[in-house]
Order: C-alpha cells, then sequence, then structure tokens
C-alpha cells in the first residue's frame, strides 16, 4: 500500500523541485510545457497504480476492501477536517485576494 503515493510522488519529484526553488527560491519557472506534461503523467501513473491496487484487492478476494476507507477514530477524523481548514483558507485567502483588488481597479478608476 505503499506504493500507491511513492510512484506518483516519485513521477513528479524533479518538477516539484523546480516549483518549490522559484517559490522560495525567488527564481522564475518558465518551464510550464514540461509541467503540463508531468501533470499527464502524474494523472496515468495514479489511475494505473490504482488500478493496479484494486486488482490485487481483487485477487486477493478481498471484496469488502472499499470498508477500508471507513472514516473511523479521532486521528482520520482530525485529519480529514484540518486538511479541509487548510484548503479553504486557501480558498478564503485567494477569492479574498481577487475581491480586493477587483474592488480596487473598480475605485481608482472611478476616482482618476
Amino acid at each position: 500500500m505503499a506504493m500507491a503515493g511513492f510512484l506518483p510522488f516519485s513521477a513528479i519529484y524533479i518538477e516539484l523541485y523546480y516549483i518549490f526553488a522559484s517559490v522560495w527560491g525567488h527564481r522564475i519557472y518558465t518551464i510550464y510545457s514540461i509541467l503540463i506534461i508531468v501533470f499527464i503523467i502524474l494523472l496515468i501513473v495514479t489511475a494505473f497504480i490504482t488500478v493496479a491496487l484494486t486488482y490485487f484487492q481483487l485477487a486477493a478476494e478481498d471484496h469488502e476492501g472499499w470498508w477500508r476507507s471507513d472514516m473511523s477514530g479521532f486521528m482520520q477524523t482530525s485529519f480529514f477536517f484540518g486538511y479541509m481548514a487548510c484548503i479553504c483558507d486557501g480558498f478564503f485567502l485567494m477569492l479574498g485576494t481577487v475581491g480586493f483588488r477587483a474592488a480596487l481597479l473598480f475605485v481608482r478608476h472611478i476616482f482618476d
């Protein structure tokens, strides 16, 4: 089961290095076409790994395998709500910035 996350991550590791270097290292990221190709590779690898792990689960005659994803316990619930809070905060900041910029441009356009 550890392969389910490791293989897709290894498919995009180098590209993540360049993205993080551009964000935190103040470098300009200019390889957008390769980013799209790597994203497509990530989707393909994720799909293949998911199908392979589903096949292994069905070959072991574990037909109730989807119950493994059932959320139970404090840690699973806190991870879920913690990640959702981070995503909501990200959308809050992104959409707040867009709204602020739009209002600022509107006010400047009216009064200039």
